[in-house]
């Protein structure tokens, strides 16, 4: 008979958090990866340490919590057209630092 105590194993779930940098300041910020951590402090010690391969001149953190999904169905500047079954999503010109025209589905008209 042993006298071992029962290990009991507790893992705590770190919360993620989006990492977004820019090498200038006139390139819009991207989506360069992830990083799990405890809290803002250390996400961004841990962003800093694990993409500090390249010269970027602003990085942030954002947690995943925090980011709110757009439906395309609800936004107010997308517009779903459908034509002979097919449909294709429109883009109007927007405020965003892609100027949103850039991404249209369909070039000239029908």
């Amino acid at each position: 008979m042993t006298n071992a105590l029962p290990h009991s194993r507790t893992y705590v779930k770190e919360p993620v958090y989006e990492v977004f940098a820019r090498k200038t300041r006139d390139e819009p910020l991207r989506h360069i990866g992830w990083v799990n951590a405890m809290d803002g402090d250390l996400a961004r010690v841990y962003a800093w340490k694990t993409y500090d391969e390249q010269n970027w001149s602003e990085m942030c953190v954002i947690p995943r919590s925090a980011i709110i999904p757009v439906d395309p169905d609800e936004s107010q500047f997308v517009t779903a057209a459908r034509d002979d079954h097919e449909e294709e999503i429109v883009h109007s010109q927007g405020t965003g630092s892609y100027g949103g025209g850039d991404v249209a589905g369909k070039e000239g008209g029908r």
